[in-house]
C-alpha cells in the first residue's frame, strides 16, 4: 500500500510555542500552574499536562476565585478583560497566545477605536473568536455561512473592517467577503487566516485527490482539524477522522491501495507516527 503523509501535518508554530511554554513552566517547579482553558485542542496533550500537575481553569469564575499561582494564556488567546482579572488578583501569568492571533487582537482594537464596525468570519463558539470579540470596543458581528452573510445587518453608513479566524477555510472566506461586498457595505478586508492553515488545507486537498482513502488526525474540538476533514471528504469519499491510532479501523482499508494522512495543528508528532506505523504494519 502507498502511504502519503502530508509534510504540513502536526504542530503549527503557534501550537508548538504554547506547548513548549507549558513545559518550560513545569521545569521551573512552580507550586501551582494553570491554563485558562485547554492550552490547545488536543485531549492527549492536555491529559499529559494534567498528569504533571497543570490544572485547567474552565471558566472566568474559576479565574476570579484564584488568589495564587501562575496562569498560562492559551494559544487561542483571550478577551482583554481576562488580563484585567489576572492583574486584579495579582497573579503571575505567561502569555502563550499565538502571535498570529495576537495580531488580530491589535487590528480589531485599533479599527474599532477608530470608529469601524468589526466583522469576524469564523465560528462564534470557538475560543479564538470569543477572544477576538473581547478586543472590540464598538459594534461587532460574527458570521460563518453564506446565509449569515446574505442576512448581515450592519450600519451601511459606517466602515466595516473584516477579519477572519486564523483557521478558517480560505476559499470559503473569499466567498463570504464577495457576498458582503455586493451588499453595499464599505468594507476593509484583512485576511488574517494563518499561512500555515492555507498550506495545510491546500496540501490535504491535493493528497485527498490522489488517494483511495484519507485519514485526518486531530482532537474532536479542533476547528482546523474539522475543516481539514471537510476539505478531504469533498475530494475523497473514504475519509476518516480519528484522534489516535486506537480510533482507526484498519479493516476499512483492507482493499485500499493508497492512503493519505494529514493532521490538525494541535496533533503531536508521536500520534501521527503511531497512525502511520499502524497502517504500514498492517499492509
Amino acid at each position: 500500500m502507498e502511504v502519503k503523509l502530508a509534510k504540513s501535518a502536526g504542530f503549527c508554530f503557534g501550537v508548538k510555542r504554547a506547548v513548549d511554554t507549558v513545559y518550560k513552566e513545569i521545569e521551573k517547579n512552580r507550586d501551582e500552574i494553570y491554563t485558562f482553558g485547554p492550552i490547545i485542542h488536543n485531549d492527549e496533550v492536555v491529559r499529559d499536562f494534567e498528569q504533571k500537575g497543570v490544572k485547567v481553569l474552565q471558566s472566568e469564575e474559576e479565574l476570579r476565585q484564584l488568589k495564587r499561582g501562575c496562569v498560562i494564556i492559551r494559544s487561542h488567546g483571550v478577551s482583554k478583560h481576562i488580563y484585567d482579572i489576572i492583574k486584579e488578583n495579582q497573579l503571575t501569568f505567561v502569555d502563550a497566545t499565538c502571535p498570529f492571533v495576537r495580531k488580530i487582537h491589535k487590528i480589531v482594537e485599533k479599527e474599532s477605536k477608530g470608529g469601524s464596525q468589526i466583522l469576524i468570519i469564523g465560528n462564534e463558539k470557538h475560543p479564538e473568536v470569543a477572544g477576538i470579540k473581547g478586543w472590540c470596543s464598538g459594534s461587532v458581528a460574527v458570521i460563518e455561512t453564506k446565509e449569515e452573510a446574505m442576512n448581515l445587518n450592519m450600519d451601511r453608513k459606517r466602515k466595516v473592517s473584516i477579519v477572519s479566524q486564523t483557521t478558517f477555510n480560505y476559499n470559503k472566506f473569499k466567498d463570504l467577503v464577495e457576498i458582503i461586498s455586493k451588499r453595499g457595505y464599505d468594507i476593509s478586508v484583512l485576511n488574517t487566516i494563518c499561512n500555515a492553515t492555507e498550506e495545510r488545507q491546500t496540501e490535504a486537498m491535493e493528497i485527498a485527490k490522489d488517494v483511495e482513502a484519507m485519514i485526518v488526525i486531530g482532537g474532536t474540538h479542533s476547528s482546523n482539524t474539522q475543516k481539514l476533514y471537510e476539505i478531504c471528504k469533498r475530494e475523497c469519499e473514504n475519509t476518516y477522522y480519528i484522534q489516535t491510532s486506537e480510533g482507526l479501523d484498519l479493516d476499512l482499508l483492507e482493499s485500499i491501495n493508497s492512503v493519505g494522512i494529514t493532521a490538525g495543528a494541535s496533533t503531536p508528532n508521536n500520534i501521527i507516527e503511531e497512525v502511520q506505523k499502524s497502517v504500514r504494519d498492517k499492509f
